[in-house]
């Protein structure tokens, strides 16, 4: 079992304006800020930084202006975005005075690089403040709208309180939902959300040392409609997710991952619309029936099994793990499960560990 960290760390940095204690509360917001937002494309010699006198390019330092004399003030996230396009590192740009960090970003735009055509995101200015240019992507960015897919999250599970599915608990029990535990969460650079059904858990015989376990089942969604992240829908079995909002004991289900290319819109009709579905739809019963499938799949050559699906070196590592946790070999196609992730819980490099908690997760998909 592995523990996953990806709700912690937005837990930990999002700051009180972008937490949320309800999923009707979110997409409120999000529909609202996408009714004054508008996307255009561009080209890069038609966009031009110009400075504003006394301040750094950072805090409002400079603002870009359009092709029809339109200006917008970049958030830090598209400040980043114009430096990339114009060839510039960002935190350097970041530090210098206002006209300088406008010169470096022109002659990128204007000179150095070729003519190419920019999609810019512009969100309109509300109660004084002015008006936001909140990404500069490539022209083909398939923008996938937050508001869709919380929208999407509200037709299948509710407000994300009350019902089967909400924010969970702390240690498995019902707490009340504040910004201080809160599982949602949505800002001008991606949304997060994790949702879990706490009350209808799987029991598990011989889980881990011949006892009986019981896993909730819950899930993952991220996406940015700015290019900071792809739309990513991730399902998972867990023991309890602590105070911290880290998900302990948690088996690896299923993940889609959708890039924002020109077919990104379609994609989350086609796949993660009907996949959320499912998942809503499916008992526990299903899932749990599917892992006594996997514990009572009996393995008749382990090494070759395991070597075949992750090489040699990493089956002999596997076996280890598994035969430190649960003082036994592996036997079935739930122990090669349980020590891949025991195995992934070693690995210090993100990428390989969740490529091999991957890997581990599709096992069940043998006995499905």
């Amino acid at each position: 079992m592995s523990t996953l960290m990806d709700c912690s760390k937005q837990w930990a940095t999002r700051p009180a304006e972008e937490r949320f204690t309800s999923l009707h509360e979110m997409l409120a917001v999000l529909e609202a800020q996408r009714a004054i937002s508008r996307a255009r494309t561009i080209s890069s010699r038609g966009l031009r930084a110009i400075p504003i006198e006394g301040n750094t390019a950072n805090d409002w330092g400079l603002v870009i202006e359009g092709p029809n004399g339109g200006q917008v003030a970049p958030t830090n996230w598209a400040f980043g975005q114009a430096a990339s396009l114009a060839g510039a590192p960002a935190g350097y740009l970041r530090g210098l005075p206002a006209p300088l960090a406008a010169d470096c970003i022109n002659w990128g735009l204007q000179v150095d690089r070729d003519i190419e055509d920019v999609q810019v995101l512009m969100t309109a200015g509300q109660d004084g403040s002015p008006a936001q240019l909140r990404a500069m992507t490539g022209p083909k960015y398939g923008r996938v709208w937050n508001a869709d897919i919380v929208r999407a999250l509200v037709d299948r599970f509710g407000d994300g309180r009350t019902g089967q599915w909400r924010v969970p608990g702390e240690f498995g029990r019902d707490v009340a939902i504040t910004k201080d535990n809160t599982t949602l969460f949505a800002g001008d650079r991606d949304a997060f959300i994790f949702l879990a059904d706490e009350q209808n858990r799987i029991e598990l015989p011989n889980r881990r040392d011949a006892q009986t376990g019981a896993l909730a089942r819950g899930f993952f969604v991220q996406n940015s409609e700015v290019g900071a992240a792809t739309l990513r829908v991730k399902t998972f079995l867990f023991d309890y997710v602590c105070s911290n909002r880290i998900v302990w004991g948690a088996l690896e289900l299923d993940e889609i991952k959708i890039r924002h290319t020109a077919g990104a819109p379609d994609k989350f009709l086609e796949q993660v619309q009907p996949a959320l579905a499912n998942y809503a739809n499916s008992s526990a019963a299903n899932v749990e029936g599917a892992l006594r499938d996997a514990q009572a799949a009996k393995l008749d050559k382990v090494d070759q099994f395991l070597a075949g699906r992750f090489g040699p070196k990493v089956a002999q590592r596997i076996q280890a793990a598994h035969l430190a946790d649960e003082g036994r070999p592996i036997e079935s196609i739930w122990d090669a499960v349980t020590g891949a992730t025991a195995y992934a819980r070693e690995i210090p490099w993100t990428a390989d560990r969740v490529e091999l908690e991957e890997k581990a997760g599709e096992l069940l998909d043998l006995v499905a």
